[in-house]
């Protein structure tokens, strides 16, 4: 056997190029989950901006047929107490049915109405309180009245509900569950001086 050869050496020499081997799989995995994920990241960025875009397309659009949503609403709102004519019942019942439709397209393509019942919440990302109510069957600062119904669209509010809000009822007695006097847990509360007012939370 020659001198010259050494199977320790040899060893440790394979040894070595395995755990560069080992290191550079490694790295190549790392590299490969970064571009996996930058890829992922694009892929939903470009989703995102479509979807975006698609919403912005029919804004303009569906805010303008809101007038026509409006106009029926308050036709229906208006209807005659006596339907006996059959004529005059044939066309609160066309107006109705194209009202219904209607709100089911805006729906189909992700037009949502937004009207709140009494007593609910105020949110002012949804909401625009108009003026301010006496009551006493809802919290202060919660919803009395819808004015006009308001509209979001795929998320995106594209028209504000208009409200009425309860407001703190003057001279009342302090209550240790109630919320706090002055108003102080109702943003819309009127002054004691005050029996309402126009309120815009759109600032």
């Amino acid at each position: 056997m020659s001198d010259d050869m050494d199977p320790e050496g040899e060893d440790a020499e394979a040894g070595g190029d395995i755990e560069a081997l080992k290191a550079e799989n490694t790295a190549l995995k790392d590299q490969m989950l970064r571009y996996a994920a930058e890829a992922d990241n694009t892929r939903r960025r470009a989703e995102r901006e479509a979807n975006d875009a698609r919403a912005y397309a029919i804004q303009k659009f569906a805010r303008d047929l809101l007038g026509v949503a409006d106009n029926l609403s308050r036709a229906l709102a208006h209807e005659p107490a006596d339907t006996g004519d059959a004529a005059v019942k044939n066309f609160v019942v066309g107006v109705e049915m194209t009202e219904k439709e209607l709100q089911a397209a805006f729906e189909r393509n992700g037009l949502k109405k937004i009207h709140p019942a009494k007593g609910d919440k105020f949110d002012p990302h949804q909401h625009q309180a108009m003026m301010e109510l006496a009551e006493t069957e809802v919290a202060p600062g919660a919803v009395v009245e819808v004015m006009q119904s308001g509209y979001e669209l795929l998320g995106r509010l594209v028209r504000p509900a208009m409200v009425v809000v309860a407001a703190k009822a003057a001279g009342a007695k302090a209550d240790p569950g109630a919320p706090k006097p002055n108003g102080a847990d109702n943003p819309y509360a009127a002054n004691e001086d005050d029996s309402g007012g126009s309120v815009d939370t759109r600032a």
